[in-house]
């Protein structure tokens, strides 16, 4: 088919990869403008804008396609189908109307909760016992359309958003070649969501990063693992800031006060009587490192408080 690609994030550029060697025709890929980034604030290329200028595609960086003239340029590409995966930005209903097959789009939950921007640190801040891919059917609603096609895969206490976001992105990849292979023979059909069961996934804000000890332990641990590594849960160690990028929870009961540590190796006393195990910590200006390797050059006696 003639697809339309647009994405923006390394959770897209898995799925332009598997479009491609599905062997549909890319005529063009839209992605988010170069940003600065680095030291050196230089623009930068979005993930999907570098893969498909190696591939030799072509890309358009629209601020906007709210336009006449951006609506015009993408429908004369005369498209099949659209494939959106983190492009970021709306798509009005004329974009959504213009290819033969509609737009679809790669969600990283199951719809309909987590509806929004960050679905996949929400789930396991949450407590979500599972995640997923929701391939959909575009509409003018926030993650409203109607499904195509769904998968889960289950959330263990250590996984992080890291971990979460490349096995959804491979599983996305595969699923949209699935639905495009679907849609193309008119043997998929699409299926309302549920009214009930909607949440949705707030973007994520800097501001929640600070770790508060006094939450119970189970708390604790899914908010360090679901900002891990952005923007990193973080605490300060004798005045330190230290970003927590992995934790899980002890079963047992301590008796310290919140935010102390109850051993030598990196046991946190929380506020339900409970405890969580750090294990992988990054110092400021330094590389993440697991907390064996940490310690071994940092010692951290039993009973420092950690805020």
């Amino acid at each position: 088919m003639r697809v339309v690609f647009m994405g923006t994030p390394d959770f897209a550029a898995c799925a332009l990869d598997a479009v491609v060697s599905a062997g549909h025709q890319v005529v063009a890929v839209y992605s988010q403008p170069p940003r600065p980034a680095g030291r050196g604030q230089k623009e930068r290329p979005s993930p999907v804008q570098a893969r498909a200028e190696a591939l030799g595609l072509e890309v358009r960086t629209p601020t906007s396609l709210r336009t006449v003239e951006a609506q015009q340029d993408f429908a004369a590409l005369q498209a099949d189908i659209a494939v959106v995966a983190a492009y970021g930005l709306i798509l009005p209903q004329a974009i959504l109307d213009a290819p033969r097959l509609g737009c679809i789009n790669i969600h990283g939950s199951l719809l309909p909760r987590w509806r929004g921007a960050a679905p996949i640190q929400r789930a396991i801040m949450a407590g979500d016992a599972e995640s997923g891919i929701t391939i959909m059917q575009m509409e003018a609603g926030l993650d409203t359309g109607p499904m195509l096609t769904r998968e889960s895969l289950p959330i263990t206490p250590t996984t992080t958003a890291a971990s979460l976001h490349d096995q959804l992105a491979e599983m996305g990849a595969r699923m949209v070649v699935e639905a495009l292979d679907g849609l193309a023979a008119g043997r998929l059909t699409a299926t309302p969501q549920p009214a009930e069961g909607v949440t949705y996934a707030a973007k994520i804000d800097k501001a929640e990063a600070h770790i508060d000890w006094s939450r119970p332990a189970s708390d604790v641990a899914r908010h360090i693992n679901g900002l891990s590594p952005f923007p990193g849960a973080w605490c300060e160690v004798n005045g330190e800031r230290v970003k927590i990028l992995l934790a899980e929870q002890v079963a047992g009961h301590s008796t310290a006060a919140a935010g102390t540590l109850v051993d030598e190796r990196l046991l946190i006393a929380c506020g339900d009587g409970g405890a969580v195990r750090l294990l992988r910590l990054q110092r400021s200006g330094k590389a993440p490192l697991e907390a064996e390797a940490l310690l071994r050059g940092w010692s951290l006696p039993a009973g420092t408080v950690l805020a």
